[in-house]
């Protein structure tokens, strides 16, 4: 069954969640530091393909005034990179705070120090996925 993979995109790691075959629940599903775009890029087309994933959900940082900002123009570009190797359809939804309150839900969960970084950015891609599924209309193209 199609599922629906979420990416918070950093120049550092890369945090990936998806979501169940029906879309109600989502899984943090793993945190990937990468050297190279082609080292990066090969496992994403890996959890793509052994995922299922029907659909590409990458937070992207909104701001206001509409100005992009730096992180915006990296995220973008990662995502051009991203469709010229799937076919699977892409599209950004605002991640304001996501990380502020994937490290809140990892401390309520007793993590902190290095096994609360190890988690953050998967936690952060699942907070991602979870405010597009309950408002897909969220999903835009900046």
């Amino acid at each position: 069954m199609p599922r629906i993979l979420a990416i918070d995109y950093g120049q550092a790691r890369v945090g990936l969640a998806v979501s169940d075959p029906d879309g109600r629940v989502v899984f943090p599903l793993r945190q990937v530091a990468w050297q190279t775009r082609d080292a990066l890029f090969a496992q994403l087309l890996e959890v793509i393909e052994a995922e299922h994933i029907a659909r590409i959900v990458v937070g992207y940082p909104a701001r206001a005034g509409g100005d992009e900002g730096l992180t915006g123009r990296q995220v973008r570009k990662f995502v051009e990179r991203l469709a010229r190797r799937t076919t699977v359809p892409i599209c950004f939804t605002d991640e304001a705070h996501s990380t502020e309150e994937a490290a809140d839900r990892l401390r309520e969960a007793g993590l902190s120090g290095k096994a609360l970084t190890e988690h953050l950015d998967a936690q952060s891609a699942a907070v991602i996925l979870e405010r597009y599924l309950r408002g897909g209309e969220l999903c835009f193209e900046p």
